[in-house]
């Protein structure tokens, strides 16, 4: 409502060659408040969406809350049987789903009944299918209930990487922290163009709608992420700020069109999600130099943020230099400590777990109460992530705790192994990965993807990482693969499908297979 108050007939949204001005887009929201609220929505009813991202995704962010519904966004790239469980277990009661999903309805409603209404993007003509666009043109706006405070705002679940998948509840409170913390940080102002290339359905797309529009920018939408689609979009609506994670950039870096596509416009760019290696940060900082950069820190538990490393320490000269390792330092509200096993609070310096409290950590786990009281025992939630503070506050991330590998009774950290791996100037992407290993319990796994037309071998990637790493750190195991990682629906390297595609290669022999010195 700000924004069709102050902006009326600006544009706010543009999805390929259609735009929407702010008073077009409050007017398609409070439509869409209308709808739900004939379907059957009210205070605490879950709606969940499967849909690429356009104009539809971002009516369904605001219009929910507006009629007091809880967001249940779906992740794309899940299987049937994941989103059955999904819905199921959130009790949504209304789907709204894309065209290009129909086909994934009838099995979704077997294993979720509780939905008793969906609604289509683009429904076929003729069909028994209810038309999105024509419902909301059909409806006339209602007023919003004015939710917020500790209201359930969203449950996002997190991607289920070990046991079923989690319903992270965030209230509208949490939103409103992250917001707040996210416009000075990215430096969002009315006059930016954003580039919308993450999913909305993660936590980190979600926030960036509605930290750009509380900003007043523009956005511009890319149904899903695809590199050609975001040169064009940067070169035809000259965007000033992205979100990429540190797969992106790499991927940008490397492609034939980043050379010949003009980045002049582009004034800020944010990171995070993943370990940013500190090769490609440099590579990126010296290619880009008009960009000012900021990496955010944070987890779907944390709405989804609590740490900035801001632009002016994306230096490597002068006295702001010698933090790009740095994830930042905790935002205004948030509390931050780096503490052990037994939740004490351990010397700086000292590697421990990234513990935060303050007003943008989650209510809890949905109908998981024994994981939210272990996840935030003692008024702190429990990254999983390791890390270590210096005495300025400023944090370093060093793993997740979960992909920390334990080798001859030593710790090592992938992230600190694909940091060296980067430093290879033939290696395109890489990974790390823990395998059993009969004499050392696990093993240091690195899967490579060189550049083209470059070839490497295990020996010269173990040789490459003896000269800047402790030995029991190197890989004693290399895979040289010539396509691309897989990602997840956020762009992030699916670590858990790589463990088990080396597991499977290794066979029922066990640690006895190895493919490197």
């Amino acid at each position: 409502t700000r924004g069709a108050l102050l902006k009326a007939h600006r544009k706010a949204l543009q999805s390929g060659d259609k735009s929407l001005t702010w008073r077009e887009f409050a007017d398609r929201v409070a439509r869409l408040a209308g709808v739900l609220q004939d379907l059957g929505v009210t205070a605490g009813t879950g709606v969940a969406m499967l849909a690429d991202s356009g104009f539809p995704f971002f009516d369904y962010h605001f219009a929910v809350p507006w009629v007091g519904g809880v967001m249940v966004p779906l992740n794309t790239r899940l299987a049937d049987a994941e989103l059955g469980y999904i819905l199921d277990d959130a009790e949504a009661k209304v789907l709204i789903v894309g065209r290009e999903y129909a086909d994934r309805v009838p099995g979704l409603l077997q294993l979720a009944p509780g939905v008793r209404e969906v609604v289509m993007i683009d429904a076929p003509p003729g069909g028994d299918m209810r038309d999105y666009e024509t419902l909301i043109a059909a409806r006339a706006p209602v007023p919003d209930v004015r939710r917020g405070g500790s209201d359930l705002h969203a449950i996002v679940y997190t991607g289920g990487t070990t046991g079923r998948p989690k319903g992270v509840m965030t209230s509208h409170a949490n939103l409103v922290a992250n917001t707040l913390a996210a416009i000075p940080n990215m430096e969002f102002n009315e006059d930016m163009v954003y580039l919308h290339s993450m999913p909305v359905f993660h936590t980190a797309g979600i926030a960036r709608i509605y930290g750009t529009m509380t900003a007043l920018g523009t956005g511009i939408i890319l149904p899903r992420f695809d590199m050609d689609a975001l040169f064009d979009a940067v070169k035809q609506h000259r965007c000033t700020h992205l979100l990429l994670v540190p797969t992106m950039i790499n991927r940008m870096l490397n492609s034939a069109r980043f050379a010949t596509t003009d980045f002049s416009s582009v004034t800020h760019i944010a990171y995070g999600a993943s370990i940013m290696p500190e090769a490609l940060l440099k590579r990126v900082l010296a290619m880009l130099p008009q960009v000012r950069f900021t990496q955010s820190y944070g987890m779907t538990e944390l709405s989804p943020s609590a740490a900035y490393l801001q632009p002016k320490y994306h230096v490597l000269d002068g006295p702001n230099a010698g933090r790009i390792k740095s994830i930042g330092q905790a935002i205004h509200t948030a509390e931050i400590r780096i503490a052990d096993a037994s939740d004490h609070e351990v010397p700086r310096g000292a590697v421990g777990e990234i513990q935060v409290r303050g007003p943008m950590v989650m209510q809890g786990y949905w109908k998981q109460p024994d994981a939210t009281a272990q996840t935030l025992r003692g008024g702190w939630m429990h990254t999983g992530d390791a890390a270590y503070m210096d005495d300025e506050g400023f944090i370093y991330l060093v793993d997740r705790f979960k992909d920390m590998i334990i080798s001859g009774g030593e710790n090592v950290y992938s992230g600190e192994v694909e940091n060296a791996l980067h430093e290879h100037t033939g290696v395109r992407e890489c990974a790390v990965i823990g395998l059993p290993d009969d004499d050392f319990g696990e093993r240091v796994h690195a899967i490579v993807v060189p550049h083209e037309g470059v070839t490497l071998t295990a020996a010269d990637i173990v040789s490459h990482c003896r000269g800047l790493i402790a030995g029991y750190k190197c890989p004693r195991s290399v895979e040289i693969r010539h396509t691309p990682l897989p990602l997840s629906g956020t762009n992030k390297i699916l670590k858990r499908q790589l463990r088990d595609e080396a597991l499977a290669a290794q066979g029922p022999s066990g640690g006895g297979g190895r493919t490197g010195p």
